[in-house]
This record gives C-alpha cells, sequence and structure tokens, in this order.
C-alpha cells in the first residue's frame, strides 16, 4: 500500500484538473496489484473514474484482484454495456468467485448481460457447493491427444493458447475426456516435431483434485507437490478444469482470517475490517459474548460456593486473579499449538494419546516452576499454609487449563466441528470455573486439616 498512497495524490491531482491522457497513459504502464491498491485507497468518484479509464485487459486483471465489497461498488457504477465487457473478460474463476459474493437478485441480472456460452460456462461453476474446489476451478487450459505428434500439439496451442490461464503444462486427454497424464510445455518443445505426445509421457499425473473436495484440501495438495496448477476430475477421471496457485492462495488468506476470527469468538466478517459496518460488527460478535455469560456466571456461581473457606482466609482472594489468570494463559497456549497444527495437516488421529501423555508432562514442569515462584510470596503474605495451597493450587491449575487446551480442539476436531471454535473466550471461561473450583477446594482441604 506504500506505492498507492504516495500516487494518490498525483492521481487526484490529473482527476482534479481534467487530464485523462496523462492520467490514461500513466495508468497504463503500471501493474495491475499497483493499481488495485490504489483504487482501494481512492473515494467513490475518483475510484469509478480511474477504473474506467484503464485499458480492457488491465481493467479485468485488476477487477480480479479488488475484494468482493470493492468489485460490487465498481459494477453499481458501470453502465451495463461497460459491465458486460468487463465480466465477459474475466477469467472462470474469478468470475465465478465474483458471482458467488452477491445476492441471488444481482446475480441474475448480471448472468442475463453475458454471452450464451459464458453465461452457461458460469452456472455451471456456481453449482458446485460453496467452499468445494469446483469453485475455484477454471476452464481456460488446454488439452491434447495422446496420438498426436508434437507439432500438431504445439500448433493447437498456438490456436487455443491465448487464453489459458496456464501454458506450462499441457493436460492430455483421451476421446472421453478423461485425463490421461501431462507434459511440461519445456519438454514438449523440446523433443522433435514428428514426436508422438504418447512417447513423451512418464504416467507420474498422480496429483489431482475432484471437483466436490473441500477447498482447504486443495490448499493442503497444493503445499505437498508445488505445483503452480492442478488438474480437477470428476469421480470418472474426466478433466472437468484446472486450479491455479492464485486462487489456492486466496483461499489459504480467508481460511487463516476465518480460524483467527473463530479463535477470538468473533463469526467471520467475509469482507474487509475497514468497510464493515457498525450493525455488521455488532451482529458478528454479539453472539458469543452473550452465550458466554452463561458460562462466567458459572464462575460466579463457584465462587460463592466457598464463602466460608474465604471469610476464613481472606488472603486466599489476592492470588485468585494470578491462578485463573495462569491457567488460562496456558491454556492458549496449548489450544493454539494445536489448532495450528490442525490446520495445516500436522496432526493424525492417533496422535491424540501421545499429544496427552506429553502435555501431562509439559505442563507438570511449566505448573512446578510456576508454583515455585509464587509460593514464597504466598508464604510472606499470609503464611506457610496459604503457601502451599496457593502452590498447589498453581501447580493443579495450570495442567487442567494445559490438558483443556489441548483437548478441546481436539474433540470438536473429532466430532466433525473446527477446532478453531475452542478460542481464547471459551477456553479462558471453563478455565476460569475450573480454577476456582481447583484452588478453593485445596484450600478447604487443607484448612479442614488443620
Amino acid at each position: 500500500m506504500i506505492l498507492a498512497h504516495l500516487l494518490k495524490p498525483e492521481i487526484v491531482e490529473m482527476i482534479e484538473a481534467g487530464a485523462w491522457n496523462e492520467l490514461r497513459s500513466f495508468l497504463a504502464d503500471q501493474p495491475a496489484p499497483e493499481i488495485a491498491e490504489l483504487i482501494a485507497s481512492l473515494d467513490g468518484r475518483d475510484r469509478l473514474v480511474v477504473f474506467r479509464l484503464l485499458p480492457r485487459k488491465l481493467a479485468g486483471d485488476v477487477f480480479a484482484l479488488l475484494d468482493a465489497d470493492l468489485q460490487n461498488l465498481l459494477v453499481q457504477g458501470l453502465a451495463g454495456d461497460e459491465v458486460r465487457e468487463l465480466l465477459a473478460g474475466l477469467p472462470p474463476d474469478d468470475r465465478t468467485a465474483f458471482f458467488g459474493e452477491l445476492p441471488a437478485s444481482v446475480t441474475q441480472r448480471l448472468l442475463d448481460l453475458l454471452p450464451d456460452a459464458q453465461r452457461r460456462e458460469t452456472l455451471a461453476l456456481l453449482s458446485y457447493p460453496e467452499n468445494s474446489v469446483g469453485r475455484l476451478m477454471t476452464t481456460a487450459y488446454v488439452t491434447v491427444r495422446p496420438e498426436w505428434t508434437c507439432e500438431q500439439a504445439l500448433e493447437h496451442l498456438r490456436r487455443r493458447g491465448r487464453d489459458s490461464e496456464t501454458m506450462s503444462v499441457l493436460y492430455v486427454v483421451d476421446d472421453a475426456g478423461r485425463l490421461v497424464d501431462d507434459v511440461p510445455l519445456r519438454r514438449l518443445i523440446l523433443a522433435d516435431l514428428p514426436t508422438p505426445v504418447a512417447s513423451l509421457l512418464d504416467g507420474r499425473c498422480d496429483a489431482r483434485l475432484r471437483s466436490l473436495q473441500d477447498r482447504e484440501e486443495a490448499v493442503a495438495m497444493f503445499k505437498k507437490y508445488d505445483f503452480y496448477a492442478m488438474p480437477v476430475t470428476d469421480d470418472d477421471e474426466v478433466l472437468l478444469g484446472i486450479v491455479t496457485i492464485d486462487d489456492v492462495l486466496d483461499v489459504a488468506e480467508q481460511e487463516t482470517t476465518e480460524d483467527f476470527h473463530k479463535l477470538a469468538k468473533v463469526r467471520p466478517l467475509g469482507g474487509s475490517l475497514r468497510r464493515a459496518s457498525v450493525s455488521l460488527l455488532f451482529r458478528q460478535r454479539i453472539g458469543w459474548l452473550v452465550g458466554l455469560v452463561g458460562v462466567n456466571l458459572l464462575s460466579g456461581a463457584a465462587l460463592s460456593h466457598f464463602e466460608d473457606t474465604i471469610r476464613a482466609a481472606v488472603v486466599l482472594v489476592t492470588f485468585l486473579p494470578l491462578l485463573i489468570g495462569s491457567g488460562g494463559n496456558a491454556g492458549s497456549q496449548s489450544a493454539t499449538l494445536v489448532i495450528r497444527a490442525t490446520a495445516v495437516g500436522d496432526l493424525r488421529p492417533g496422535d491424540a494419546l501421545r499429544l496427552l501423555w506429553r502435555e501431562v508432562l509439559v505442563s507438570f514442569g511449566i505448573g512446578l516452576m510456576m508454583a515455585a515462584a509464587v509460593f514464597l510470596l504466598a508464604w510472606q503474605r499470609g503464611g506457610p499454609g496459604v503457601g502451599v495451597v496457593v502452590a498447589s493450587a498453581m501447580l493443579a491449575v495450570v495442567m487442567f487449563g494445559s490438558l483443556v487446551g489441548l483437548l478441546l480442539p481436539l474433540g470438536l476436531a473429532r466430532l466433525g466441528f473446527d477446532p478453531a471454535a475452542a478460542g481464547a473466550p471459551l477456553l479462558t471461561s471453563l478455565a476460569d470455573m475450573g480454577g476456582i473450583l481447583i484452588y478453593f477446594s485445596i484450600a478447604r482441604a487443607w484448612m479442614g486439616r488443620g
């Protein structure tokens, strides 16, 4: 965004001066990502002026880089012919992503502006489930046949490759459209022209996506194989499209953002925080906070259960924030490690028992060190008895919080829920309630002993 802020005063000055030819020439020489950042930083009228001055191809590239809210605002400001030209020039996957963010009534109106072939293509991609690989794929790719010669394949590429998302790999299909293999363009170019395409195949095209797979699985596949593009097939191995790395990176960013929101018990915004309205932020945040009030009321009920113990040793209350805070912090550490490891595929179903035993050892060591640190302070304030109670409670509370932080996301994952739902507010509330029960139960038992 640094370059966009540097360019913004000059752009606004040219707009106010009506220097349209100068501005058009200037924009035509800028890379699409920089123009997209510039448009995002401009106000409504200036944003539309800049976009209208872009060459057709560059406008499509810039539009695909904007977030859904900005895309919608631009389309609302453009005339029907401009919208038709813009949407028709978008790659199929970017067009599908744009339509997927719109209300149904708006989608239908814009679909009517498209030529018949592109409308059918867009409707076919929109028919896949919202978070599936089918929504990510594009039909802009080149296929060749195994019985062709390299000369025929290269000639076909010259005719059909102009609008392809990638030409680094060509996909080989049989008569029924089933994926046979892929062949790198480099291998095709370096081979003799009369060489059959079939002789260049190595049979290693095992990495492929299914159209109904969850898009998070596509992220994992790209990470595993480190490809620029991957083919998408149906259950009969018929090639339906390809997914490219730029779309997968967008998915990875969206999923990570959603996980952060869930960790903080905020429903995913689905757009920009900067442009989110007060009512949207209120709706996305209020639900969990109200729900957690009920959990926190249980902590208050637990505390009232130990009124006699508190009256007998009021000094115990001064250590309560320290203890329950330590339990919550330990639990948050454990939960964060588990949630992130689950998100990147680092954990397998059979790892739970090994993780549990390791967490017991780690939390015992951490709790022991923290108990030793707090023992002398508690002894100075309340005597040796209070020191023993606080130190014992510290050990138990840290272990409890750590184990809850481990088991809660693992349990949610086992039940088919998103582990990120075990966010800090929920975990802290459970750790608080458990910490109060543990602390004052130990205090009551020790005082009863005396």
